[in-house]
């Protein structure tokens, strides 16, 4: 496996690149992940299942579609495929530090988030961790987070460990979402799609990167209300991300919504405590309806 994936970085980059053994990197759940060095390249690659080539192949077009914005610094693509039975993504190697410029990042973000489509959605469907993202595109923003975000996330739950509560009083949010976007229409902008403090590290001059996405085009509040959910950014970053591009009043009410998306996608991959923890945010979201 390991040679012909070394050929393949090889030709992408135009020269020879073989490597001494693969060093193990911690820190995934989904993928094994490894660091290949040959002379001064450095190379992170990702490995999985035959299975999971589709994921890698989406996530290699989110990372090219976030870089072309021009906004905030991504690990270049630079090869994927199949070798050995075995899946895996070659992504340019980047030192990444746990401190740096959290304003910058917040400005980039909106720059990014300004890069814009006619419709919500995407050309290809994804994956959100390891749950399936469908991305059928919609103009309508409201009918597409209903059916294709919160709808699906319900029907899995259903199927799963949801209760009957839960999902009864899913359904009547589903049906009731317009109420929470009166005066409110975003544009579709490009977002990273999974963004917790988890996908996100500073290079060493201090620039934000951003990795393992779920992109598509919707609204930027989703973004923001990701980067609230496990771990808030620092202030500056809000602050700036305000003065580059400001939040719309009732961002607040709609971050519960946002949210509530990744906690049931958490219930349906872990069970537990996520669904409790959802059944209480879809309460809250009634009660301001």
């Amino acid at each position: 496996m390991w040679s012909e994936i070394e050929q393949r970085i090889g030709e992408a980059l135009g020269r020879d690149f073989r490597a001494a053994r693969p060093t193990p990197v911690s820190g995934g759940s989904i993928n094994a992940a490894w660091r290949l060095e040959s002379g001064d390249d450095a190379v992170f690659v990702k490995t999985n299942r035959s299975d999971a080539l589709d994921m890698f192949e989406a996530e290699a077009e989110g990372l090219t579609a976030m870089a072309d914005a021009n906004g905030i610094r991504v690990p270049q693509v630079i090869t994927h495929g199949l070798a050995d039975g075995k899946s895996y993504i070659a992504l340019e190697w980047i030192d990444l530090r746990g401190r740096g410029d959290w304003a910058g990042l917040g400005e980039r973000l909106a720059q990014m988030h300004r890069q814009t489509a006619d419709t919500h959605g995407w050309h290809r469907d994804n994956t959100i961790g390891s749950t399936p993202q469908p991305n059928r595109q919609d103009a309508d923003w409201c009918r597409f987070f209903a059916d294709q975000r919160l709808g699906f996330q319900l029907d899995l739950a259903a199927g799963g460990g949801g209760n009957r509560q839960l999902i009864d009083a899913g359904r009547r949010l589903q049906e009731q979402l317009p109420a929470l976007f009166n005066g409110y229409r975003p544009v579709p902008s490009l977002l990273h799609g999974d963004l917790w403090s988890g996908n996100v590290a500073f290079d060493p001059a201090g620039n934000g990167v951003l990795f393992d996405p779920a992109t598509h085009y919707g609204d930027r509040e989703c973004d923001l209300a990701m980067s609230e959910l496990f771990g808030r950014f620092p202030d500056p970053f809000y602050q700036a991300y305000a003065s580059a591009w400001p939040v719309d009043p009732g961002y607040p009410v709609r971050r519960d919504l946002y949210q509530l998306y990744h906690v049931l996608n958490h219930g349906n991959l872990f069970g537990g405590g996520y669904f409790r923890q959802a059944e209480g945010m879809v309460g809250r979201l009634l009660a301001e309806i």
